[in-house]
This record gives structure tokens, sequence and C-alpha cells, in this order.
């Protein structure tokens, strides 16, 4: 018997999503199946992302299932027909699942918002400065492992080059921009790389000032990847066990809200660069 693919985050989603158009539906697994004309337990098996499912039976459960939404359908439709072996992929024996299916989520996305109080943005981020954070890891990773997880970053960022480089907005707390992580030398290039990168068309930072106090989310590091649609949209949080994913359309909705809230507070731009400048030389 041929080896199962692995559960990656959007086989993972295409199921919720079916799933979700069920319940709202009102059926139950049993009623849906029947009038499919299959088993309760191979609905069941797509429903869990155990089995795949055809562009042709996501058609007819939405139809089923009274969704009206054809961009929403055919993006579901496009999730199950991608085959793509991600470079990711390289990395599910030597680094978390979770890590990997941000990189899968982020090479998918149509748009990537971000919010950090006290780390820098991954996807800006030098070498030098992601080791770093990565040897504090606990418990402490050996140094094959942290060159994992480097080198696993840094392609992570090639979502952010080239000719279809996706549109990247991020607001940084300045405590981030003033933690001399690696020391001085490795401190100042990072900082002159996230100005370099600020400088790019379809990257926007904006800095958010110790003089603005208190913030809505703060503490909290937020990644916000926006799908083919917006019911497909996925909020990441950083935690201590790993990244957690979030897709339930309320929570969606309220960090859509959150994020709009932090970039309005913080400075331009313009300004966010000018105190970036400023805190480097200070170095």
């Amino acid at each position: 018997m041929p080896a199962r693919p692995p559960m990656t985050a959007r086989r993972l989603r295409l199921a919720v999503e079916l799933r979700k158009l069920r319940d709202r539906a009102g059926m139950t697994a049993t009623e849906a199946a029947r009038a499919l004309g299959t088993s309760q337990g191979q609905l069941s098996n797509v429903e869990s992302a155990r089995f795949g499912v055809s562009p042709e039976r996501i058609r007819a459960m939405a139809r089923m299932y009274s969704c009206a939404d054809q961009a929403f359908v055919e993006a579901l439709v496009s999730m199950a027909t991608d085959k793509t072996f991600g470079w990711w992929e390289s990395y599910r024996d030597v680094l978390p699942s979770g890590l990997l299916d941000l990189a899968e989520l982020e090479h998918h996305a149509t748009a990537i918002r971000t919010a950090y109080t006290s780390h820098m943005p991954g996807l800006l981020q030098t070498a030098d400065h992601a080791r770093e954070i990565f040897r504090h890891v606990i418990p402490p990773p050996t140094p094959p492992e942290v060159e994992h997880r480097v080198s696993h970053r840094v392609k992570r960022q090639g979502v952010l080059y080239g000719p279809f480089a996706t549109p990247y907005r991020t607001v940084v707390h300045e405590a981030a921009l003033r933690m001399c992580v690696g020391g001085r030398t490795v401190a100042d290039a990072q900082l002159r790389h996230l100005i370099d990168m600020s400088e790019r068309e379809h990257i926007t930072v904006r800095v958010l000032p110790f003089e603005v106090g208190a913030f809505p989310g703060s503490g909290q590091s937020i990644n916000y990847l926006e799908g083919q649609v917006p019911q497909l949209d996925t909020a990441q949080l950083d935690q201590f066990h790993g990244p957690v994913m979030l897709d339930a359309e309320a929570l969606l909705e309220k960090y859509r809200r959150l994020l709009d809230i932090v970039e309005a507070t913080a400075l331009s731009p313009e300004k966010s660069r000018d105190l970036i400048h400023s805190i480097a030389q200070s170095l």
C-alpha cells in the first residue's frame, strides 16, 4: 500500500471548510453521504483529510449545501487540485510540523500582515539574527538543528522576492528594534536590513514607538495570511510551544480589526524608517 501523503496545512484546511459547509446546511454526515451517493465512512475520511476529494465532488457538495459563493468554491477546488511538493517538505523529519505549515501558508498567501512586539518579523530577519534567536530555544537545540531552523527561515523569505513577490505589511514595536540580539554588529546589520527591505515597493514597515503606550494586542506576535478568498485567511500566533493557527471567521475578523488599529496607531513608513536609522546610529 502506498504511503499516505503528509497531513499538510492546506489539506487539513480544505477538510475543515467542507465540514463547515455541511454543518451550516444542517445536514448530518449520514444524510450528506446518502445524498452524494457515497458512504458515511468515505465522507468522514474526506472531512478529516485522510482522503482526497475531486473538483467534481467539491462542486457537488457546494450545490447540495446551497453554497452560492462561486469564488469560495473555486478556491476550495484550487486547494484540492494543488499537487505542489513545496521546498518545506524536505524539512519534515527535522523540524516541527507547525513551522512547515507556516511556510506552506505563506507560500500560498495572496498577502501577509504581521505585528511584533518583542521580536523582529521572521520574514525580515537576517540569518545571523535568526541564528542567535534559535540558540535560545528551549530545550536547547543542537548546532545542526539550529542551522536547519536558520535555513528554513531564510527560504521562507523567498516569498518577498522575485516578480511575484507577496505584498507584505508589518508593524514592529520599538522594543524589538532596541534589543541588541547577537551584539552590536549583528544588531546593526539587522536594522540596516530592515531599512533596506522597507524601501521595497511591496513591503511596508511601520514602527510603534514607546510613546504610544498601551495598544491592542500588545505582547502578542501575529501573522495574518490572506487566502484566495477572505474565508480562507489564517491567523497564526506565536506561542512558547509553537505556532497556533486560527481559521474561525469570528477570530479572523477580530485579528483583521486588531491589525488595522495597530497599523493606524504606528508611525508612518517614512517616520518609521527615520526611527530605525536613529536607533542603528545609536548602537
